[in-house]
């Protein structure tokens, strides 16, 4: 068989690479030919999937410390992550954090050093981001906005969630009490306000605008064109063209849920493997009950037990995918 090994991360065990070549290997074994394609949803592992960085830059953290954040510029192609520079990971979860103070300044001086090297194209991938700033600090630090409009930015994400509503739907993973999200709604309602005063935007209008606290309403305004990450990372590494004359597509993700198949990879995988007639399974860490039926796939944890699946995650990859091509 020609099998297409297009998988996700395992969050904290295996970054996509190594899920798709432990996935490979067993189709090796077996004596399949693997196409092996690393994926992405647009959100962290984005820069990895998409090359890699190329440039490390000491910028502003989320609550104001310096960071070293890395970045990739190639081919005049800018690849910023703005949990590299703005995430709740750096301020270590959502303990640590300030929901009110939080700030995504550093993502902003990314896409300003960006502009400086000469990028063309700027890719501003979302998630994980410890902010509801609603992207003012990024605004704020481009030093002249105006640059933009010669360049093309491009706001991966992969929710549709309202410029005023962020607050609500991911304050509280930020750390943000019940009256911190009533204040923080309140200032991304003004900030609204002002945006559609000094750039002419609509946030109410645009899908996904409160990604990421905001900053794609933000990013937005300034002219940034919001898409799906998958499809973005879809079309960067040409996954609909190798999945051309495949018997077996291969995915996965550590976390197989109702998300899945809303804008993540496995979903965006099957659902373009359904187009090109190719089939589908997925190697996930585990699976929740409502999805089960959804996809063909061996869950990790339920296999071989939530120890063994943490502690070898590669090795029981390698082991549930032969299980796959085997027919189970």
């Amino acid at each position: 068989m020609r099998v297409v090994a297009a998988a996700d991360k395992f969050r904290g065990s295996a970054s996509a690479a190594q899920v798709v070549e432990a996935i490979g290997a067993a189709c090796w074994e077996l004596g399949h030919d693997c196409v092996e394609v690393p994926m992405a949803d647009g959100g962290e592992g984005t820069l990895e999937v998409l090359g890699g960085p190329t440039r490390q830059s000491v910028v502003t953290g989320p609550l104001g410390d310096p960071v070293t954040a890395a970045w990739r510029l190639s081919g005049g192609v800018a690849v910023i992550e703005m949990a590299a520079a703005s995430g709740l990971e750096l301020v270590g979860g959502r303990s640590g954090n300030d929901a009110l103070a939080a700030t995504t300044t550093g993502t902003g001086e990314l896409i300003d050093q960006a502009l400086d090297a000469g990028a063309r194209t700027i890719i501003v991938c979302l998630g994980g981001s410890a902010t509801t700033d609603g992207g003012l600090g990024a605004v704020r630090a481009i030093t002249a906005p105006a640059r933009l409009r010669r360049v093309e930015l491009l706001v991966a994400c992969d929710v549709d969630t309202a410029f005023v509503d962020a607050a609500a739907v991911f304050g509280p993973q930020k750390g943000a009490s019940p009256a911190q999200v009533r204040l923080l709604t309140a200032r991304l309602e003004r900030l609204a306000q002002v945006y559609r005063h000094d750039y002419g935007i609509h946030l109410e209008g645009v899908t996904g605008a409160g990604a990421a606290g905001g900053l794609a309403g933000g990013l937005a305004a300034l002219g940034g064109r919001l898409v799906p990450g998958f499809d973005l990372v879809a079309d960067r590494v040409d996954l609909h063209d190798k999945l051309a004359g495949a018997d077996l597509v291969i995915t996965g993700e550590g976390h197989l849920d109702a998300q899945s198949f809303a804008g993540k990879v496995v979903g965006g995988v099957a659902a373009m493997a359904a187009d090109c007639g190719v089939e589908v399974a997925a190697v996930v860490g585990r699976s929740d009950d409502e999805v089960r039926d959804r996809i063909r796939h061996v869950s990790l944890v339920e296999r071989y037990g939530e120890e063994r699946a943490l502690a070898e995650p590669l090795g029981c990859i390698r082991r549930a995918t032969a299980e796959l091509l085997s027919g189970g």
